[in-house]
């Protein structure tokens, strides 16, 4: 039975280390610790999952900008993490759906993935050129995808820009 919840502050080692193992690096885990230390962190959208009272996965959503004639503030989803023994097991799509409620609920717009089309369009992401949203990285259009939530409109168009905290991923 997964229980997914707000992270906690000693669920901080558990969460780094499930990034580390989902990643197989540390830059992740020094994201989400970064993000925290920030003011782009949203505590309400970083949410663990639990199996046993063992945190198996991590989901962070965070604020980050959306630049055209205003600056707007939008959430990025990174990093998502599940430990890989709990991979493939619908603990992923449990973290996505839950913060995706959440961030609809909180009254945010729109929700910013960079991630793997064929995971994030079943949660109705979709190519962010079709809202004209553009990516701050070279990637291939399918890749960086948008979720308009309840309180999207048209304004939300124009240049992601990731604060400081993403520099070293």
């Amino acid at each position: 039975m997964i229980n997914i919840r707000c992270e906690t502050l000693p669920d901080y080692p558990a969460i780094a280390e499930v990034n580390i193992l989902a990643f197989g690096q540390e830059n992740e885990a020094k994201l989400v610790d970064k993000i925290r230390h920030s003011d782009c962190y949203i505590p309400e959208l970083s949410l663990v999952a639990e199996i046993e009272d063992v945190v198996v996965g991590h989901i962070l959503f965070s604020y980050i900008n959306l630049v055209n004639e205003e600056n707007l503030q939008v959430i990025g989803l990174a990093p998502l993490a599940v430990r890989p023994k709990f991979q493939r097991q619908g603990i992923g799509s449990a973290l996505v759906q839950a913060g995706l409620k959440i961030a609809d609920v909180t009254g945010e717009a729109i929700v910013i993935v960079l991630g793997h089309p064929h995971f994030y369009t079943r949660f109705g992401f979709q190519p962010s050129v079709f809202y004209k949203i553009e990516s701050p990285f070279p990637v291939p259009e399918d890749v960086f995808m948008v979720k308009p939530l309840q309180n999207y409109q048209q304004k939300y168009m124009g240049k992601v820009v990731y604060p400081p905290a993403f520099d070293e991923v």
